[in-house]
């Protein structure tokens, strides 16, 4: 058997002690998580995180610092996934733009809000992302090398 994790990337945004956050519906359910998704062929990790986010949230992203990489196992599923969050800024919202298939909106929540919800999170990487960038952890954007 073949093991393939998912190559993914995540967007932590704060304003105002509040976080970035979208509705979406995954299998039926409305959950929350940061803007967030799979890499495309042939892009690196930074294009990735911006193109997620304004398609997910109508947001323009500046990536400022690596939060964390994260490996997680989904206990239904067993998928893998690899996550690569990116902590930065938002600028010029777009409120007109169609957000992605399957987004319900994007708002934001406070960490405490995210808690108070917890049953409707995609997963458990949605709060330690948060907690890791609240701790202070941040690692350079340079460390995230494409090899051609």
């Amino acid at each position: 058997m073949t093991w393939k994790p998912h190559a993914t990337v995540a967007a932590i945004i704060e304003r105002d002690n509040k976080f970035l956050i979208v509705e979406e519906l995954t299998h039926g359910k409305r959950v929350f998580n940061q803007p967030a998704g799979h890499l495309d062929p042939d892009e690196s990790f930074i294009d990735a995180v911006i193109r997620e986010t304004q398609e997910e949230s109508g947001w323009q992203f500046v990536p400022e610092a690596v939060i964390g990489v994260y490996l997680w196992k989904h206990p239904d599923t067993g998928k893998t996934f690899l996550r690569v969050a990116i902590c930065g800024s938002c600028k010029n919202h777009n409120a007109q733009q169609p957000l992605d298939d399957g987004i319900l909106q994007a708002l934001w929540k406070s960490r405490d809000e995210l808690i108070q919800a917890s049953h409707k999170l995609r997963s458990p990487l949605v709060i330690n992302c948060i907690d890791d960038y609240l701790a202070g952890k941040r690692y350079p954007l340079d460390m995230l090398i494409t090899v051609p």
